[in-house]
């Protein structure tokens, strides 16, 4: 007969759920935690005072309540001195920010990325920005971990980028790189750069609340961030996700995974800037040159910015049928093509998808912006800390 959780056992994860939920939420009453974790008073201020003992959280009077009686106290995460390093390795940027628990940004650095930077390149440049941060940082505050954001399939069992097509990375160990650089004594964990996003706004951005979501983001090629029955969906070895390489048209446009016909081939930069005749350019800005374009009546940017758009629909319309999502939200690249050509994606999507697929589903862009990657790492690493909040420090 297995033996039940011991009493430890039961307040290590209590205490876990109370942090996570204010880490979360914010600043949140005794009285509504007892509510919402459905744990007496007595509990609820024991953990808190455990958790105000190793720095993590604090307490505090509410602002005047109007309300006869005494005001139950507040609890709020200790934002400004617990904190964890997020860095985002995009096509064209690096960016790193410290984000503290609760969710706020403070501090951040932003750095142009040439195209084919490696990560033993990257590493240095990502460590200098830490660096110029820690001079900011007050002499108490505590670093719990760090966390990754990579255009590319992320081994999760060690991080390792076994392949970042647009970023021309190939069994690229950035984790192990950036801990040698920075020789800070914290996990440094890496994932996808869309699954990170996903899992941002399913935390506190718009897909609060819902339980099945597609994140698809888009720079150079795509990816989507899926989660699943509340849960991130990434496959047996972390590689889940890579949707820009299913196949859509039989011996197509040459991919830069190898391939032919992919769906990034017809949605991703490469593709919308040569139908639209313009396949010199590249980057961001190139792309949003075409979408101003065919705003301004340019008749082959229309063109281009309509076929891409119903071929965003054709795809979303598979993901659909697939996973059954309430939300799929366009995050990068994806957000700006989906604002540029949402008729017809709206309407490929109508009539490909499975009507009882498609009668909740709803159509976003990230509440999160183009955060959502940075935010998504920090949330990864604060992972180990709401866990067991008691191995702080």
């Amino acid at each position: 007969m297995r033996a039940g959780p011991s009493q430890d056992d039961v307040r290590r994860q209590n205490l876990g759920a109370l942090l996570r939920h204010v880490h979360v939420h914010g600043a949140t009453t005794r009285a509504e935690l007892t509510t919402t974790l459905g744990l007496n008073r007595s509990t609820i201020g024991a953990l808190t005072a455990d958790l105000s003992a190793v720095g993590l959280v604090s307490e505090g009077a509410p602002k005047e309540t109007g309300r006869a009686g005494r005001p139950s106290l507040v609890v709020r995460p200790e934002s400004a001195r617990v904190y964890a390093y997020a860095y985002s390795v995009e096509v064209d940027r690096l960016r790193a920010a410290r984000i503290g628990l609760g969710g706020a940004v403070l501090d951040r650095r932003d750095l142009d990325r040439p195209r084919g930077l490696l990560a033993a390149e990257a590493a240095p440049l990502l460590a200098g920005a830490v660096k110029e941060m820690q001079q900011a940082v007050p002499s108490d505050a505590i670093c719990v971990g760090a966390g990754v954001a990579v255009c590319g399939m992320v081994r999760r069992e060690d991080g390792l980028v076994r392949l970042g097509p647009t970023t021309g990375w190939v069994d690229e160990p950035i984790g192990t790189a950036l801990g040698a650089e920075l020789g800070l004594d914290v996990p440094i964990t890496v994932g996808n750069v869309a699954d990170m996003a996903a899992f941002a706004e399913h935390a506190r951005g718009v897909a609060a609340g819902c339980d099945n979501v597609i994140y698809l983001y888009g720079d150079v090629g795509v990816g989507a961030g899926i989660i699943a029955g509340g849960r991130r969906l990434t496959g047996h070895g972390g590689y889940g996700g890579e949707v820009g390489h299913m196949k859509v048209v039989r011996d197509g446009t040459p991919c830069e995974c190898g391939a032919r016909g992919c769906w990034e081939t017809e949605i991703g930069e490469h593709g919308l800037l040569r139908a639209a005749g313009r396949s010199d350019a590249r980057g961001r800005d190139a792309l949003l040159a075409v979408f101003d374009a065919a705003d301004r009546g340019d008749a082959r940017a229309q063109t281009a910015v309509r076929q891409a758009g119903d071929w965003l629909g054709f795809g979303v319309a598979n993901l659909v049928n697939v996973f059954n999502p309430e939300m799929v939200i366009f995050g990068g690249t994806m957000r700006d093509l989906y604002l540029a050509a949402a008729a017809q994606i709206r309407s490929r999507l109508n009539s490909n998808a499975l009507g009882a697929c498609l009668e909740h589903v709803r159509l976003r862009t990230p509440q999160l912006g183009g955060d959502a990657p940075l935010i998504g790492a920090a949330e990864l690493a604060f992972e180990r800390l709401l866990a067991d909040p008691l191995d702080v420090g």
